[in-house]
C-alpha cells in the first residue's frame, strides 16, 4: 500500500470514527448499565463503566482533538478534580443525611402503588426516556435561572471559568450548584411518581452525557445536536459572548431549548477562547468561597438578571 492510500484510508477512518464514536460510546455505556442492573451490581458495573469511558476519551482527545490549545495545561486540573469530588461527594452525602433524618418519609409514599400519575406498567425503557424528559425541564431551569440571576451565577461561573473544555472539568460544579440542580431535577419525575430504577438510570445517562459533552473530541454529530446535548452545542454554551453563551442550557436532551427558543447551533467553529468575564482566584478553596464574598458585594442592580437584551435571539 502506497502513501498516499494509507493516509487516504487514516483520514477515511477517522472520518468514520468522528461521527460514530459519541453515539457508540453512549450506547455501550447504557448496555453495560444494563447487564450491571441485570447481575444486581448496578453501581460497580456503572463505576467501572464510567472509568472506561474516562480512559477512551482521555486517548481520543490526545489522539484526536477539536482544539489542540485547549491540550494545554491550565493549571486547573487539581481543582477540577477537588470540585468533582466535593459537589458530588458533599451533595451525596447530604441527600443520604437527608435520608436519615426523614426525607425518605417523603419519597417512600412516593414510589407506593397508586401514587401519581406515572405509568409503571409500561416497559422500564420508556418510563426512562420519560424521566429523562420530566427531569430536564427542573434541570434546564435550574441551569438557565443559574446564568440569568446573579446571585446563582457567581456559583455556576466555578464552572464557566475554565478556558478549555476536556474530561477532567465535566465535575467541576460548585457543590450548592450541583445541590439546586439535583433538587430541580429529580424532583419533578419523584413528584409524579416514577420509580427509582428509573431514577437511577437517569444518574447514569446524566454521568455519561456530561463526560461526553464535555471532551475535547474532534467528532460530528448532526441531527443528534437536534435531540442531544453534545459537545458541539456545548462549546458554544461555554462562550464568552452572552449571546451565545446564554443559549443551550440542557443536561442531556435539547427539547427544552426548542420550546424556549434557548437552542442554537450555528454553521461555524465554536470559539477556542472560552471563560468568564470575572476574576476567578487560582486555587480550589479560594473558589470555593469567591461566590459568597461575590454576592455579598453586589448592590441592588446586582440582584436582577445577568443580562438585560440577551432575549434578543442572536442571528445565526
Amino acid at each position: 500500500m502506497t502513501i498516499e492510500n494509507t493516509a487516504a484510508s487514516e483520514g477515511l477512518g477517522r472520518k468514520i470514527l468522528a461521527r460514530t464514536a459519541w453515539p457508540v460510546l453512549l450506547i455501550l455505556c447504557i448496555c453495560t448499565t444494563a447487564y450491571g442492573f441485570a447481575i444486581d451490581r448496578p453501581v460497580i458495573v456503572f463505576n467501572l463503566t464510567y472509568l472506561a469511558l474516562a480512559v477512551a476519551l482521555y486517548l481520543l482527545e490526545r489522539n484526536m482533538p477539536f482544539e489542540k490549545t485547549w491540550l494545554e495545561n491550565d493549571g486547573q486540573t487539581f481543582a477540577n478534580i477537588a470540585h468533582t469530588l466535593t459537589s458530588k461527594g458533599l451533595v451525596q452525602g447530604l441527600v443520604t443525611f437527608s435520608g436519615v433524618i426523614g426525607i425518605t418519609a417523603y419519597i417512600t409514599p412516593m414510589q407506593g402503588e397508586g401514587y401519581g400519575i406515572w405509568p409503571r406498567d409500561w416497559p422500564l425503557a420508556i418510563q426512562v426516556i420519560m424521566t429523562l424528559v420530566a427531569a430536564e425541564f427542573g434541570l434546564y431551569w435550574a441551569h438557565r435561572i443559574s446564568h440569568e440571576w446573579k446571585p446563582l451565577w457567581k456559583f455556576h461561573a466555578i464552572h464557566h471559568s475554565v478556558t478549555r473544555l476536556w474530561i477532567v472539568n465535566t465535575g467541576r460544579f460548585h457543590f450548592i450548584d450541583s445541590l439546586l440542580s439535583i433538587v430541580l431535577g429529580i424532583s419533578i419525575p419523584l413528584a409524579l411518581g416514577a420509580p427509582l430504577e428509573a431514577i437511577t438510570w437517569l444518574s447514569a445517562i446524566t454521568a455519561y452525557i456530561g463526560m461526553l459533552t464535555h471532551c475535547n473530541v474532534d467528532m460530528r454529530f448532526g441531527l443528534l445536536s437536534m435531540v442531544f446535548n453534545t459537545p458541539g452545542l456545548h462549546r458554544w454554551h461555554h462562550s464568552k459572548k452572552i449571546v451565545e453563551g446564554n443559549r443551550n442550557y440542557g443536561e442531556n436532551l435539547m427539547v427544552w431549548d426548542m420550546i424556549f427558543g434557548t437552542w442554537i447551533n450555528p454553521d461555524r467553529r465554536p470559539p477556542a477562547r472560552i471563560g468568564i468575564t470575572e476574576e476567578m482566584p487560582t486555587s480550589f478553596p479560594a473558589q470555593l468561597v469567591w461566590p459568597f464574598k461575590e454576592i455579598k458585594e453586589l448592590d441592588q442592580e446586582g440582584w436582577t438578571t445577568l443580562i438585560n437584551e440577551e432575549n434578543t435571539k442572536p442571528k445565526v
